[in-house]
């Protein structure tokens, strides 16, 4: 049985792709702005060759998308899949009634930046929706996300040098003035991505202490929806000095929301602490021996 919370998640999928599809076929590609991404490198590939942008989105996707599945497990490329194909089924769609010059004059200077303000806003909205689900919409993220795990970088930094490869191209492509509004793009997107989703991107997880009377309903929720254990932690009240059980959980930046939902609507009166995580080690993470060696210049000091 499909229960109300995965319901959401695949709601949230399919709006996020939606908007983002927006942003690219609207603002970006008639602008010839390139802010990385498959969607970047698709409105390259438009615009120098003629090339459909939604087909040539999904293209690109289904090498990322198997890479993905055999990295990361059969659920994170089955989110995958359906956050790209919705991806370049809405392109298609906006791109048939809307057409592809978009809704602005772009021979007017002031809407060139409109374009970037609101394809940036809107991109990072819908890419921030997604996330929220635990899915993404493919593309270059999947291929950032398998260069953190197996070269030792943090995450921001290699979507920030895989986004970075596409400016550039997109730089000698349609000059150096469409370059620097990717440039701008890309700030705004992963500003609003940061917002919609508490921050994600820059630090690796977040630690949640939670105090409720429905404690029992939440830790099932964490153990089969989240995939995740924690700890069950006998707590007193400073002023009731009444025991509580509390719990504590780490989890990935992307299910920050779905917890905090949940808890919500499982008990509303329940005391939720959400806090920065920056490393985590053992149970299935890094082993503490990893990051001495990773880090043996700075341990040495």
């Amino acid at each position: 049985m499909i229960n109300r919370y995965t319901v959401l998640e695949y709601f949230y999928i399919l709006l996020g792709s939606a908007i983002t599809a927006f942003a690219v076929v609207v603002f970006l590609n008639p602008s010839q702005i390139a802010p990385g991404g498959v969607s970047g490198i698709s409105t390259i590939l438009f615009h120098a060759f003629g090339w459909d942008l939604a087909l040539t989105m999904l293209i690109q996707n289904i090498p990322l998308f198997i890479a993905g599945t055999i990295l990361f497990g059969k659920q994170f490329g089955f989110k995958s899949l359906l956050g790209s194909l919705l991806l370049s089924l809405f392109s298609s769609v906006f791109s048939h009634f809307i057409g592809d010059n978009g809704i602005l004059d772009l021979s007017r200077d002031m809407n060139i930046w409109l374009s970037c303000l609101f394809g940036g806003v809107l991109s990072g909205v819908g890419l921030g929706i997604v996330m929220k689900s635990g899915a993404n919409t493919g593309g270059t993220d999947i291929l950032a996300q398998i260069a953190a795990r197996y070269m030792h970088i943090p995450l921001g930094t290699s979507l920030f040098i895989v986004d970075g490869i596409v400016i550039l191209i997109s730089g000698f492509i349609f000059g150096i003035e469409s370059m620097l509004y990717a440039i701008v793009v890309a700030y705004i997107t992963q500003v609003m991505v940061n917002k919609v989703v508490l921050m994600m991107g820059t630090n690796y997880a977040k630690t949640c202490y939670i105090i409720s009377d429905k404690v029992n309903e939440i830790r099932e929720f964490i153990l089969t929806d989240l995939d995740k254990s924690g700890t069950l932690i006998e707590a007193k009240g400073l002023y009731t000095m009444k025991k509580r059980p509390m719990l504590m959980v780490v989890i990935p930046n992307s299910s920050v929301s779905r917890l905090t939902r949940m808890v919500h609507l499982t008990d509303p009166k329940a005391f939720l602490i959400i806090q920065e995580t920056y490393h985590v080690f053992g149970e299935g993470n890094r082993s503490m021996e990893e990051f001495v060696a990773l880090n043996k210049d700075v341990t040495q000091e």
